[in-house]
């Protein structure tokens, strides 16, 4: 089964929390913390597998995490890293976030696996957080929580040319003719219920890779037929070779239905003026010579004013169709060689917190310090590292977006005080 979409959910791993403990020997009644670290959670990789051609293992399972990192243990014992998991898509897909369909990340030119949401990094256990006035820590810190996200895979054919037209022009008897390509070939529409690939040689190294983009109706970008399902692969390909039914074999007029493409492309995003793209005016074989002057006049007339070439040709003949190949490969030279990429739109680092978790800020009179705690405070350095200086930057931006300095400020809090965050105390400077 063929399948180039599927919708699905990953979820990174949680990092481990840190441990509490204290070393318990004999004859040592007292001894410090011993409490280790907490693991990582796993990492959800994407990588490109060569071998695969289609998103139907997506389609039959819908949900894939990686593992949690361990809590860590007595003993400075740091707990065990969670398990990545490595997800595997054919080359030229495209992920995007469910919600809003922007593009997080383009696989068409990724050589190496690429990590879409990182783990939670594992809590620090207590014995980081001995110092000369605390030397019995009762806390650690929480590991950071995993990264969740509902994702669209999105197949985009990795093509130099893409054939066109209206169903039942001939465009499966083409594809057969010119390519290593076997497409199911029969008298009636939706023949092709797929993209079909196939490799145009032309000798001398000379040739390009073909995609019968199928589908497309009037109406097919507002999702009529199949149309909105392929459209998309359309973008990724250089040229595009519209096939018409020259001989208006079905009643159709080859004109209309070349504009009633060209509106369907332009609704979906694809600009006509700037897409390269030659006309292959099919089915001569069946149009006397007076009949082909005439209709090809007509479409030249419409055509070339806009810089499209029209060709002649018959799929069943083979009249025409060298012509055509060979001009069509002219065109690919003038091109970029590199495959298109999407840009990124949405960044999953940037995943937000739940601004509603609480959080609180008191005066510890006995200590004299602010204390400044909660779950959304936990979360923070959960994910934060104090130690850089992006990290601690980070942290300033928080107590600040958060209205936390506001509250510290409401409570009186002077330059040169201290202010306590679940271990972690920092001289307070306006």
């Amino acid at each position: 089964m063929f399948a180039d979409r599927a919708r699905i959910y990953v979820r990174s791993g949680k990092g481990g929390d840190g441990h509490v403990s204290f070393r318990r020997e004999l004859y040592v009644p007292d001894g410090g913390p011993d409490g280790g670290d907490g693991g990582r959670g796993g990492d959800v990789i994407f990588v490109v597998d060569e071998g695969l051609n289609t998103l139907v293992d997506y389609r039959n399972a819908g949900k894939f995490k990686a593992g949690d990192g361990e809590e860590g243990g007595k003993r400075r014992c740091h707990g065990a890293d969670g398990k990545d998991i490595v997800l595997k898509v054919p080359p030229g897909t495209v992920i995007k976030e469910a919600e809003s369909g922007k593009v997080i990340l383009d696989m068409s030119n990724k050589t190496e696996p690429v990590v879409l949401l990182k783990g939670g990094r594992g809590g620090k256990g207590n014995m980081h957080y001995a110092t000369a006035t605390m030397q019995a820590p009762k806390y650690a810190q929480p590991g950071q929580d995993a990264k969740e996200l509902w994702i669209i895979l999105e197949l985009k054919v990795i093509a130099d040319v893409g054939l066109v037209g209206f169903p039942n022009v001939g465009k499966s008897t083409f594809l057969s003719r010119v390519t290593n390509a076997r497409p199911k070939i029969a008298n009636y529409h939706f023949t092709t219920l797929q993209p079909n690939l196939g490799v145009v040689d032309l000798g001398d190294s000379q040739g390009f890779v073909i995609a019968d983009i199928p589908g497309i109706i009037e109406g097919a970008s507002e999702g009529t037929g199949l149309g909105l399902e392929f459209l998309r692969h359309i973008e990724r390909t250089k040229v595009l070779i519209h096939l018409i039914d020259a001989a208006s074999t079905e009643g159709r007029d080859p004109i209309n239905d070349i504009k009633a493409i060209h509106t369907e492309l332009e609704k979906y995003g694809i600009d006509i003026h700037t897409k390269p793209q030659v006309i292959a005016a099919n089915k001569i074989d069946v149009m006397t010579e007076m009949e082909q002057e005439t209709v090809l006049e007509l479409i030249r007339e419409e055509m070339e004013p806009l810089g499209i070439p029209v060709y002649p040709i018959s799929a069943v003949s083979g009249a025409g169709v060298n012509e055509l190949l060979w001009k069509v490969n002219a065109m690919l030279k003038e091109l970029p060689q590199e495959i298109t990429e999407f840009e990124p739109e949405w960044n999953p680092l940037e995943i937000n917190d739940d601004v509603t978790l609480p959080f609180e800020v008191s005066y510890d009179e006995e200590e004299d310090e602010y204390v400044v705690e909660g779950p959304r405070i936990e979360r923070m350095l959960g994910y934060t590292n104090l130690e850089s200086e992006k990290g601690f930057q980070f942290f300033q931006d928080f107590l600040k977006k958060n209205g936390i300095l506001d509250e510290l400020e409401k409570l009186g809090i002077q330059d040169g005080d201290t202010v306590r965050l679940y271990g972690l105390s920092f001289e307070y400077f306006k």
